[in-house]
């Protein structure tokens, strides 16, 4: 006997998306953690994360690249959202972005040579491509009138970027 929304649950889970606090299906993987860390690895041999915003899978035999791309999309609002005198962890928290802010943001970044290397942030169309992955994987949240706010999910993205920045300046 499963829990109830198991499908729903895996599926999501299967298909790249993160599951947050604000989810229904939150509370039926927190209630039956054990059970879920187990399926995902016997069935899949994937790990279930666990935190207490969100839960998500990580496989070592994927080839993915969205969330490399995730990491650089927020790493480059991160740093103009702080060239511009914003706290940054506020705005990605608690603030709503217009599809046209962001784009001004990484029209007018100092990082071009990151932006036109990745084909997902390379021109308009394709970062408007990109929040609508980040919108399926449910790190984003598309609100009305082409508005966006984002997950706990980017928390994720901020963490790894932070490690990164570690493991540079310690090199």
């Amino acid at each position: 006997m499963y829990p109830d929304k198991h499908k729903e649950i895996v599926t999501s889970l299967m298909e790249g998306k993160f599951i947050t606090a604000e989810d229904l299906l939150f509370e039926t993987i927190k209630k039956n953690e054990d059970f879920y860390i187990t399926f995902f690895e016997n069935s899949f041999g994937f790990e279930l994360i666990v935190n207490q915003d969100f839960y998500y899978l990580v496989s070592d035999e994927t080839n993915e690249n969205t969330s490399r791309d995730i990491s650089i999309f927020f790493s480059i609002l991160c740093y103009e959202l702080d060239k511009n005198g914003k706290n940054f962890l506020e705005e990605l928290n608690y603030s709503e972005f217009h599809i046209d802010e962001i784009l001004e943001y990484f029209n007018n970044s100092s990082w071009t040579d990151v932006i036109k290397a990745n084909k997902q942030l390379n021109n308009e169309e394709s970062v408007k491509r990109h929040m609508g992955t980040m919108v399926k994987r449910n790190v984003a949240i598309k609100l009305s009138n082409d508005r966006y706010s984002f997950t706990k999910a980017h928390k994720l993205f901020i963490d790894f970027a932070k490690d990164l920045i570690k493991e540079e300046t310690v090199a």
